[in-house]
């Protein structure tokens, strides 16, 4: 399959195997080290004790899943959606995204990406014969180039895949900068996958606004979201879409042909899990805000260039700072001379110049550990020798 050959190596493999090599900590992988909540687990118990998840769930997902999905969109962003046809519930948000790729793009048709990306997006385009077309997160605070998605989008493009809060830089989108995003696709009759699986991780006052609330933009967008992320089962596997009947209708199609279904169990437990109350979701971010707030200080005094962390699990830095113009060297030696992983942008990006001297660092981890990192990186002395 030589339109995947570039997709044989992962950073995320590279990396976890010098961490498990070294015994380093690893803060490259983006998944929590505690689990999420209590009762979550106690739902899914009680699903497969009674029988009730055991067996192949319906293949767009349980009604009460999607009519749980339906309600919290209606909760938190006033979005009418009808569970019966507006969803579809995925083996994670990864596999959604995969699936309205490979239902929305045809051969030749361009996807425009905000570089540094997620890595799957581009395996996703790759599937679907798609031509990738980045536009960089620009500037020492790491925003969106909109001038460039201006100049970028042509006839020949078909979506642009958006993800905010944003991985890896931590940035969230602003209303301002959505609504160029907005008036763009509307001009250019341009459809949208908005990957929103760190909804409820932002920070502060960058509060998430889901594109699809923005005029014009309901009826070309497909909206993302992780339970995973939300409720810190990463390996629970349950994603979901949102969207108008007919694109929708087009990611159910792709979908099914894929896992056909998956996570019976779990599948309950989120619907709870989406019914919880505010505290849990402001508990939650605070919980995440403060461990962004020891791991950014702790690098800024390494001598690291900080980019503030508006969203996600994740921090940036600048490694020029230490001498390093290269982030994929830096993490390469870091493992050995620090006991220490964190994943470089640049294997995130097709013009290696964007993410050259930038490094993504995972907090989502206890406290103890981040200490820890710390100390480690501490005790190894960073600058470029």
């Amino acid at each position: 399959m030589p339109r995947m050959a570039e997709h044989t190596t992962s950073i995320f493999a590279e990396m976890s195997t010098l961490a498990l090599e070294v015994g380093a900590v690893n803060l490259g992988q983006g998944f929590p080290d505690t689990d999420g909540p209590q009762e979550l687990k106690d739902v899914a118990k009680a699903a497969i004790q009674d029988g009730r998840g055991n067996q192949y769930p319906p293949p767009h997902g349980l009604p009460l899943l999607r009519e749980a999905i339906a309600v919290h969109q209606r909760r938190f962003y006033g979005l009418e959606v009808d569970p019966a046809s507006e969803v579809v519930v995925g083996t994670g948000a990864s596999e959604v995204i995969q699936a309205a790729l490979l239902a929305l793009v045809d051969d030749g048709d361009e996807v425009v990406l905000f570089e540094p990306w997620f890595d799957i997006y581009a395996a996703g385009v790759s599937l679907a014969r798609g031509v990738r077309v980045g536009v960089p997160m620009a500037g020492p605070a790491l925003r969106p180039d909109l001038d460039r998605l201006r100049e970028v989008v042509t006839p020949r493009t078909r979506l642009i895949l958006l993800n905010s809060p944003h991985n890896p830089t931590g940035v969230v989108f602003t209303p301002a900068e959505l609504a160029e995003v907005a008036r763009i696709a509307i001009d250019n009759d341009v459809l949208v996958i908005a990957d929103e699986a760190y909804e409820h991780l932002w920070f502060d006052a960058s509060r998430h606004v889901p594109l699809a609330t923005l005029p014009g933009m309901w009826d070309r967008t497909v909206t993302v979201g992780s339970g995973g992320k939300t409720f810190s089962f990463t390996g629970w596997k349950v994603g979901w879409a949102t969207g108008p009947r007919e694109l929708i209708a087009a990611v159910r199609v792709v979908r099914q042909h894929l896992s056909y279904v998956s996570g019976g169990p779990f599948q309950y437990a989120m619907a709870h899990g989406l019914g919880l109350p505010d505290e849990y979701f402001e508990d939650f971010r605070a919980d995440l805000a403060a461990k962004r707030d020891l791991l950014s200080a702790g690098l800024a005094d390494l001598g690291l260039s900080v980019v503030a962390t508006q969203g996600t699990y994740f921090v940036t830095t600048d490694v020029r700072g230490l001498g390093y113009s290269d982030g994929l060297e830096f993490c390469r030696t870091l493992p050995g001379r620090a006991g220490v992983v964190a994943i470089p942008h640049q294997a995130f990006c097709d013009d290696e110049s964007v993410g050259a001297p930038y490094v993504r660092w995972a907090f989502c981890k206890q406290e103890s550990v981040l200490r820890d990192a710390l100390d480690r990186l501490g005790s190894a002395g960073l600058d470029a020798r």
